[in-house]
């Protein structure tokens, strides 16, 4: 059976969303710390200050109730419709995979995730951020 090629290009391409996403959750927090420390104005942006909150509160709320991410999901759905093991390596697919994926219980996740949005309410509180320039 002969699947489309499309199917494990786009699975490749939600990977690595899923991996922009993990950079910019844990990046953002690095970035409104360092930027403070350098005195980099935009770091406190209100709309940078925002999307940074609002993309770990998903990840919180999806961990607490037990839900996988729906980029994970997809990725998966996707492989299955090429004919391919979920997870089968390629090269973008082995090395960021590595990095996104962990074996370890659910609880550990939802306790790191939860500790991380912590971390950022405050930096919220500590860099707070500011309106226009």
């Amino acid at each position: 059976m002969t699947f489309p090629p499309a199917y494990p290009l786009l699975a490749d391409a939600v990977l690595l969303l899923h991996f922009a996403v993990v950079l910019f959750v844990v990046g953002g927090l690095l970035l409104v710390i360092v930027g403070n420390r350098l005195r980099w104005r935009w770091v406190n942006a209100l709309s940078f200050r925002l999307a940074h909150l609002a993309a770990i509160g998903i990840v919180v709320a999806q961990a607490w109730l037990g839900q996988t991410c729906p980029l994970t999901t997809l990725e998966i759905w996707l492989r299955r419709q090429a004919g391919e093991a979920t997870y089968r390596a390629s090269f973008i697919e082995h090395w960021v995979q590595r990095l996104l994926y962990y074996e370890a219980p659910s609880w550990v996740f939802t306790l790191a995730y939860s500790l991380f949005a912590l971390g950022v309410l405050a930096a919220w509180w500590y860099f707070p951020p500011r309106r226009g320039r």
